[in-house]
């Protein structure tokens, strides 16, 4: 996957206090994710953009029909490092 098919799945961080303890408990990323993308395709986007290892991907469909994933980082990577990177922090 190229640089920018990944940007184009990845939409933003999503930045809320619930969001953001995911990232500190659990090295979980949210993120708000293409609407027709798959949990395949968010994976290949999360690996591409910040070389880090996906351990799982759920995602879920918001009330405002927006796609939300949650990105659980393998345990040698941190997710506050891709955090930070993206500007959440």
């Amino acid at each position: 996957m190229e640089e920018e098919q990944a940007w184009n799945i990845i939409e933003n961080p999503h930045l809320t206090e619930k969001a953001m303890d995911k990232v500190d408990e659990d090295n979980t990323l949210v993120l708000m994710v293409d609407i027709d993308a798959n949990k395949n395709q968010v994976e290949d986007a999360v690996e591409e953009l910040f070389g880090v290892t996906v351990k799982k991907v759920n995602t879920t469909i918001t009330p405002q029909a927006k796609k939300k994933a949650f990105v659980r980082l393998s345990a040698e990577d941190d997710a506050m490092d891709v955090a930070t990177r993206l500007g959440m922090i």
